[in-house]
């Protein structure tokens, strides 16, 4: 399962903010990216504005809001596509200021996630325990968590979600795939930073789930091959994913195995199949379990012995809630789709893949794998709703275009390659945060992760950031009592502003 799990993440928020202002819209002057000497004529870019302000962090902030198309042009001058920015800039304008540029995953995931949920000056009102959003109206709330009084915030809707788009002609393999993709993200942040006169300004970039993939690849534009010339103070990364062979159960690959244990440690605490005095005491079994005897055991293949066999079993089905009778059937190999389904299977439930607190019903109760995610089609409706209320209603973005909050396009002419053709048969881009680091001594990198995420695990996470050449001392870790989407979570959406406004303020 390729990343078109990592696709999972989107929906939107839109908040209909507390200051009403009068906006001032400019369609003429948005930027243009490119050769524009031959250029032939664009799409007229939209920009408009609006004058707000709102309590964030504790503090009264003034900002400016402003909806803008970017246009990228071909060799020949062509409009090739419409990058579609959402900023929130404090007023007046201090240079000084940090600013941060934020997206989300996918690849084809709108920013609505992160924007209207987690860091926006307003997010979508669902419920914080795991509950089903139900039908609208769905509140748009003041959000005093956004981060704008630390940092202005920039976000992006990387080609083909959102509302940015290809022009019609547009050959998707410019722009859809690992390189292709961070090349444009750093174009636009690079001409973001041009236009508003921000390159004395301390620089943040980060995303969620394949956001974080994207932010080594944009790094890389940024600091290394292309430009080496924007630098930066941090790298933020929710649900990370950098390597794929921990999500990828295929036969022979035990990897995958190892670094969702902990997940069904924590998943089965959550939902009483599994006893420890907490879920941070649960997963650190599981991670000294996971790494040790289990690696050890599914190492060994057919050579393992029966007594060990046996031992690992019985922990396994200790941990995992699972009965040893269904390990043995499963060969000590459970994926997480089965373990979904078969987890709650005796209380006629399944659970979430991007958040395992969450519960759903499947049409029966016999099949192998459940018919869907309840932890995505219970926010999806609020999000969708929010995002197209804000941007439509409130910043006045005018267009025909549906929010692509998970857009199919990119993902069916995605190049998973980072060299030629074809995708690698070990993809892991964690290498370049490493050299990225090593080379920008005053690089830093916050790391979340929530414990009931299955699509992205915490443990794979660990992992991939732990390995050589990738300085320990300039990581900050953070744990969420919820999923992939830590900030649905009230408690956790607090903590994750908190943790991150520190990490800011620390440089």
């Amino acid at each position: 399962m390729t990343p078109r799990f990592l696709g999972l993440l989107a929906a939107a928020s839109a908040l209909a903010l507390t200051v009403p202002s009068l906006a001032q819209d400019s369609p003429a002057n948005a930027p243009v990216v490119g050769k524009t000497e031959t250029a032939k004529p664009a799409p007229a870019p939209q920009v408009r504005t609006r004058d707000l302000a709102g309590t964030f962090g504790g503090q009264r902030i003034a900002y400016k809001a402003t909806i803008a198309d970017t246009i990228l042009t071909g060799e020949e001058g062509k409009a090739e596509a419409v990058i579609v920015t959402t900023s929130y800039v404090k007023t007046p304008a201090d240079p000084s200021r940090p600013v941060f540029f934020i997206y989300n995953g996918g690849p084809g995931s709108g920013s609505v996630w992160l924007q209207m949920g987690a860091f926006g000056p307003k997010r979508v009102g669902i419920p914080s325990d795991a509950k089903d959003d139900g039908a609208p109206p769905y509140p748009l709330l003041d959000n005093p968590d956004s981060l704008l009084d630390v940092a202005d915030l920039v976000f992006i809707d990387p080609p083909g979600t959102g509302f940015s788009h290809l022009t019609p002609g547009t050959d998707p393999k410019k722009y859809y795939g690992l390189r292709q993709d961070g090349r444009a993200v750093a174009q636009v942040i690079r001409r973001w930073i041009n236009d508003n006169g921000r390159w004395a300004s301390p620089k943040y970039l980060g995303g969620e789930s394949y956001g974080t993939s994207r932010t080594a690849m944009v790094v890389d534009e940024l600091e290394g091959s292309t430009y080496n010339d924007v630098g930066l103070n941090g790298l933020i990364l929710i649900s990370t994913i950098l390597d794929f062979a921990g999500r990828e159960p295929t036969p022979g690959n035990e990897l995958a195995y190892i670094v969702t244990l902990p997940n069904m440690a924590a998943a089965a605490w959550y939902h009483g199949k599994a006893e420890a005095p907490s879920v941070e005491a649960i997963v650190e079994e599981a991670r000294k379990f996971a790494i040790g005897p289990f690696a050890t055991a599914l190492l060994k293949g057919e050579d393992l012995p029966a007594a060990e066999r046996a031992a690992v079993r019985k922990e396994l089905a200790r941990l995992t809630g699972l009965s040893e009778t269904y390990l043995e059937a499963a060969n000590l190999r459970v994926t997480d789709q089965r373990f979904y389904k078969e987890l709650l299977r005796d209380r006629g439930q399944t659970i979430g893949r991007l958040d395992a607190r969450y519960t759903g019903k499947d049409y029966d109760n016999a099949g192998e794998t459940p018919d869907d995610d309840p932890s995505f089609y219970g926010i999806d409706a609020g999000y969708t709703a929010a995002i197209n209320s804000w941007t439509r209603e409130t910043l006045g973005y005018r267009t025909d275009r549906e929010y692509q909050s998970i857009g199919r396009e990119p993902g069916r002419h995605w190049d998973w390659s980072l060299g030629g053709p074809g995708r690698s048969a070990y993809l892991n881009i964690a290498p370049l945060i490493g050299q990225a680091m090593r080379q920008n001594s005053g690089l830093r990198l916050f790391n979340a992760q929530g414990y009931y995420d299955f699509a992205t695990p915490f443990f794979g996470a660990e992992y991939s950031l732990k390995r050589s050449g990738i300085p320990q001392d300039r990581i900050t870790w953070a744990y969420y009592g919820s999923g992939h989407m830590m900030y649905v979570r009230d408690e956790d959406r607090a903590k994750l502003s908190a943790d991150i406004r520190a990490f800011i303020r620390n440089r």
